[in-house]
């Protein structure tokens, strides 16, 4: 005989409850992405760095010995792997700084792996034949864009000592956008956004060095939240788990982070691991959970936009597609 259906008070208050929090977690949830599009979001690494074994076959560039982030090197075969694992469906390459000027190896990996990789990749400006190599620059397969690093004692004075001027124009003129590392000089780079408003610059990390820890995160969000007026500005939410001394979820980094996302707006936010140097603070799984799961104050449709939709828009690239 079938048991009779309980309707008591407390039942039905229940079963509401459960109905209720369950259209309240699809709504606040990741998951929702494949209820409401049929597919999940696409994960897209802004920042990863690959690079070969130091040999006299193949050198690294001068006083780069010990400088690598991890005792082996990092390579494409192995990053893919690496990335199955921690649901990372691209991600964009960016050779360090050991391979000198070098893009071979990450352009290589386009090609062993379609769809997975592409690359921002490196150029030296003040070489003469720089000028006639950047109007042609994404030209070659799996090339979307140039990164500059002006942080060392060698580079920091080029921002504003003249050899770089002629880049701006130039990749304005030829719509080839520029990932900057100038942790010290965020207020220049939201001058050459605002003489060149046809430039994609896009910040790393936030606009954080090295000593943006901990409670100096704050005072770095702040610096860089004052380029989000520029429109032609976008930031690389990447690299957090190397900016607090706090284990996962890095709650310390919660205000830091919101200021920036609420700044800029997710369509011009990144996420992004930085990998390699990532490694020492957490693993890649937790480098995309720390978003997908940990951030209360970031909605799933803005989630979309910053883990790789905002990333592939701006650089042109249909990953993962």
């Amino acid at each position: 005989m079938a048991k009779p259906l309980d309707y008591s008070p407390f039942t039905t208050h229940y079963s509401l409850f459960a109905i209720r929090y369950s259209l309240f977690a699809i709504r606040y949830s990741p998951v929702r992405y494949s209820l409401r599009r049929g597919s999940r979001v696409q994960i897209v690494d802004s920042q990863v760095h690959i690079w070969a074994e130091n040999t006299p076959e193949r050198p690294w560039a001068p006083n780069m010995e010990g400088r690598a982030h991890l005792p082996e090197p990092l390579t494409a075969q192995r990053l893919v792997g690496m990335m199955d694992e921690a649901g990372v469906d691209a991600a964009i390459l960016v050779p360090p700084s050991l391979e000198g000027d070098r893009n071979d190896l990450a352009l290589a990996a386009t090609r062993t792996y379609p769809g997975r990789f592409a690359v921002m990749g490196r150029i030296d400006f003040t070489k003469p034949q720089a000028r006639a190599a950047l109007a042609t620059w994404r030209e070659q397969p799996g090339m979307l864009g140039a990164r500059l690093t002006f942080h060392r004692p060698d580079t920091r004075g080029q921002l504003t000592d003249g050899s770089a001027d002629w880049l701006w124009g130039t990749a304005e003129k030829h719509r080839i956008p520029l990932m900057v590392h100038a942790p010290e000089r965020l207020p220049v780079l939201g001058e050459i956004a605002q003489r060149h408003p046809g430039l994609t610059l896009i910040v790393d990390h936030m606009g954080f060095g090295r000593d943006t820890m901990d409670d100096r995160a704050s005072a770095g969000a702040a610096r860089v939240a004052a380029l989000a007026r520029h429109p032609n500005i976008f930031v690389k939410v990447s690299a957090l788990p190397c900016f607090t001394s706090e284990p996962y979820p890095f709650r310390n980094l919660n205000e830091p982070l919101r200021r920036v996302i609420e700044a800029f707006g997710p369509r011009r936010c990144f996420w992004g691991t930085d990998l390699s140097r990532m490694l020492e603070h957490c693993s890649y799984r937790q480098g995309v959970t720390h978003f997908t799961e940990e951030l209360d104050f970031v909605s799933p449709d803005d989630l979309d936009w910053i883990m790789g939709r905002a990333v592939r828009e701006c650089l042109r690239w249909n990953a993962g597609k």
